[in-house]
Order: structure tokens, then sequence, then C-alpha cells
């Protein structure tokens, strides 16, 4: 099997290891990978900001990047749920209408990916010694619910112990450029999210949402609080060559 892997700009631009070590996954399980290096962003920031008709370009340039018919794997749950949900309002009953459903059906947000296409099941091969608790982004749970599918995988890493947070579910507060218009009330949400994390004794926040790890790591850098924040990737990288 060959897949195509989307990787978002800010995963490109601020976690590269993250994207690699999604392609070093793919890779053990002896899966293809290709890499469109034309590819760009989703269009996700400048659809919810209110620009549709830039969020329409890009889009369209995305159909184009991603034009074969193979499974589409990315490492982040937002951009997943922007191409499966929010394309629609771009192309429904357009002359990209086909395309964008090829596109649909083919994208893939990657626990979801390992899991219901791989059946990766127990064997993730995985070791991280340390206490973990699990951040639900608002869009894996809301969009395109994968938080047991994340669980699931973690609970099969060797020497990783799960402890769930209260309001797992609840938003910390990123939301893009909500975090800008609304920074007392992203901050303070961060602020609740992190306690409750703190509060379970774990030493990191494992997410499937980068852009969400990234908010709460901010906090958690400029009050020098003693946890720290991991993308499930790179939990499931861990411990193996």
């Amino acid at each position: 099997m060959i897949v195509d892997i989307f990787i978002p700009c800010f995963i490109d631009q601020l976690y590269p290891d993250t994207a690699l070590n999604m392609v070093k996954i793919l890779e053990k399980y002896g899966i293809g990978v290709n890499y469109n290096p034309e590819q760009t962003c989703c269009g996700q920031i400048a659809f919810k900001s209110g620009f549709w008709n830039e969020a329409r370009s890009i889009a369209i340039k995305f159909l184009k990047d991603f034009s074969n018919d193979r499974y589409i794997v990315s490492p982040s749950p937002s951009c997943v749920g922007m191409i499966k949900n929010y394309y629609n309002e771009f192309f429904y009953n357009s002359a990209f209408h086909n395309d964008y459903k090829q596109v649909q059906k083919n994208i893939y947000e990657f626990t979801d990916f390992m899991v219901n296409i791989l059946k990766v099941g127990d064997n993730t091969g995985a070791i991280f010694n340390e206490t973990v608790t699990y951040h639900d982004s608002c869009s894996s749970l809301r969009e395109i619910n994968t938080s047991e599918q994340a669980r699931e995988l973690l609970k099969h890493v060797k020497g990783l112990k799960l402890v769930e947070m209260e309001e797992s579910d609840v938003c910390c507060g990123f939301g893009y450029t909500f975090s800008v218009k609304n920074e007392a009330i992203s901050t303070a949400m961060a602020q609740q999210k992190i306690q409750n994390a703190i509060n379970t004794g774990a030493s990191y926040i494992v997410s499937s949402e980068s852009s969400c790890l990234m908010h709460l790591d901010a906090y958690i850098e400029k009050h020098k609080l003693p946890i720290k924040t991991i993308h499930i990737v790179d939990v499931l990288a861990s411990g193996w060559e």
C-alpha cells in the first residue's frame, strides 16, 4: 500500500519531527509514503476568519495536490475535519464536486488510519515510560470522532500509564484566531486545562492536535509548570528504531 501524507503548515514549520515520526511509523508497518512538496495549507484559518474566497482558492489547490486515488494520512484532526466537513461549503454541486468527494473519502487522521485501516491493535511496538493524560481536541472529538482511536493506541504502549483528567473533552482555549481575539478567555481556558492535567500526576499531556499542544506549551513554559506536552505520533515513535 502507498499513501499520500498531508503535513499541515504549522506542523511543517514548528513540529517537523512529528511529521518525520509519522513517516517512520507508517514505513515500519510496510506502508509506502508519498509526499507532494507542492502541498501547503488546507485553508482552515482563512475559512474560520471569514475569508471564504481565499480559503476556496487554497482548497482547490489542495484537491489538485491530492488528486491520486490513495489514502491521505495527516497528523492533524483539525485539518482533516476542515477537509471532510467544510470543503462541502465550497464544492457542493460544483465542477470540483467529484474531486472533493474522492478526497473526502480518502483522507484520514493518523490515529484513525492506524486503528481502522491498518488494524494495528496491540502491536504498536512503542515504549514510553511515563504517566500521561490525554487532551481531546475539539476537532478530534466533535468533527472526526477519533478520541477512542487515540486511547486504543496509547493503551498498547509499553511503560505508559494513562490517567484521565477532569474535563478532558473541554476546549483548551486555542481555537486559532479565538486565542488572539479573546486572549483573556483563551488564557484562562489553558490555565484550567493544564491544572486539570497536573492534578492527575501526569508528566505529559498527550494529544493528536499540535495546535492545542502549542497553545498549552506556551502557557506551561511561561509559568514554568511541572508538565510537558507531546503529540501522540511522537509517543508512538518512541522506544524503537
